[in-house]
């Protein structure tokens, strides 16, 4: 051996191995056809462990408890299927193997095999993105049926619609739900309702239970695209359990049944009685309550003073305009006192300050024709009519001599 050989341990070397396995993208999404071997019941794990076997080769084979949980049929030795899954080596035994999520008998193996490519198209176009599924309406008015209508389907929904929500009306588009026509019926009533909003405000399509092929008119591309497509919001009600079809994949809510199809789109009036009673009552005790604390503030209103006398008020607001008038009229009789005083104060000094004063002290006053007060010597002519005022009248004078201070201060000197 080379120095520079690697050396792998084993569990090193299935682990490489299943790496490869696993990057290899053929090998991730295969069919195969084959018998199966070796299986013995399901594990109490609920997973099925067998193989699958052909006149040239024989392979491992595990299918997990969701994928067992989808089958539609009994799997058992000697049955010959078509198996969907992805090939790869589980480290610990060393074993190669197909892990298989789908199967059906051999006679159904190219249809499930077209199922599972349409599904597979579908979902990477997005139609199943759970961001494009719409709420139901909560109290829809018309609900929009489509199946057949002879199927014991119908009935069994309009005995449920009626009973639980009798205030919605059902409005059945007739189709076939299986067989060569029944694609077309199916996609025709989804279009239908669509183009008439009026008559659906919730679409149920569906059909009772039946094998994969009874089903098989579910799996239609355009119905599918139609459900999509549909501007009121669609409910698959195909009735399998166990089993998936497209339109359960696209429609906005998927129910196993027909029955649980109806209860999806209409509310229970006994719950809706229900909850209007509890809101009623809950009123009821709001208004009680409310007419009590009324009653209370009333009762305590009427135990006010006020109330017990209600002139009382109005004697005490009369009682101090009394005090109020008699203190005004006290203040102004003070006011108007001392203003007497001082008028008659200022009366005595102008009566001072008058010239008509000097008269009562034996002095008169002089003035012209025009009664201008005479003041100065200058003022005088001779022969000057001038009018003298004396303290009881007055007298007319004409003026003969004039003598001005200088001229009597020389008199006196000389």
């Amino acid at each position: 051996m080379a120095d520079n050989q690697t050396v792998y341990g084993i569990g090193e070397l299935n682990t490489r191995v299943k790496a490869l396995l696993d990057a290899t993208p053929a090998l991730g999404n295969v069919f195969v056809r084959g018998e199966i071997s070796n299986y013995k019941g399901p594990h109490p794990t609920g997973h099925m462990y067998f193989s699958l076997k052909d006149a040239d080769g024989v392979i491992s084979a595990v299918m997990f408890r969701d994928s067992v949980y989808r089958l539609n049929f009994r799997p058992d030795n000697g049955m010959k299927v078509v198996a969907h899954g992805r090939v790869s080596l589980f480290p610990k035994s060393g074993t190669y193997q197909i892990y298989i999520d789908h199967m059906a008998p051999d006679g159904l193996g190219s249809l499930y095999a077209a199922y599972l490519k349409l599904k597979e198209k579908l979902e990477n176009e997005g139609l199943f993105d759970p961001s494009h599924k719409r709420k139901l309406p909560k109290f829809p008015s018309a609900v929009g049926v489509v199946t057949s209508p002879t199927g014991a389907a119908i009935q069994d929904m309009l005995k449920t619609i009626a009973k639980r929500y009798p205030l919605a009306q059902v409005n059945l588009y007739p189709a076939l739900v299986q067989g060569p026509g029944a694609p077309a019926d199916l996609l025709a009533g989804i279009r239908f309702f669509g183009n008439h909003p009026e008559l659906a405000d919730v679409i149920i399509i569906g059909r009772g239970g039946g094998s994969i092929e009874d089903l098989w008119a579910f799996n239609d591309e355009a119905l599918a695209r139609a459900i999509y497509a549909c501007p009121i919001p669609v409910v698959s009600a195909v009735g399998h359990e166990t089993d998936f079809t497209i339109c359960d994949f696209v429609a906005d809510l998927r129910v196993p049944t027909p029955t649980a199809g109806a209860v999806a789109v209409v509310p229970d009036r006994l719950e809706l009685l229900n909850l209007l009673s509890g809101w009623r009552r809950g009123l009821e005790g709001l208004v009680l309550q409310d007419l009590k604390k009324r009653a209370a503030d009333l009762d305590r209103l009427q135990k006010r003073r006020v109330m017990q006398s209600p002139l009382e008020p109005l004697n005490e607001k009369r009682m101090q305009l009394d005090y109020a008038v008699q203190r005004l009229a006290r203040t102004g009789e003070g006011y108007l006192g001392e203003r007497r005083v001082r008028l008659r104060a200022l009366e005595a000094g102008l009566k001072a300050m008058s010239p008509l004063a000097v008269l009562d002290r034996g002095y008169s006053i002089l003035t012209d024709e025009d009664g201008k007060s005479v003041g100065s010597a200058e003022d005088l002519e001779i022969g000057q009519t001038v009018r003298v005022r004396l303290r009881d009248g007055s007298a007319g004078a004409e003026i003969r001599e004039i003598k001005r201070k200088e001229e009597e201060s020389d008199e006196s000197e000389g």
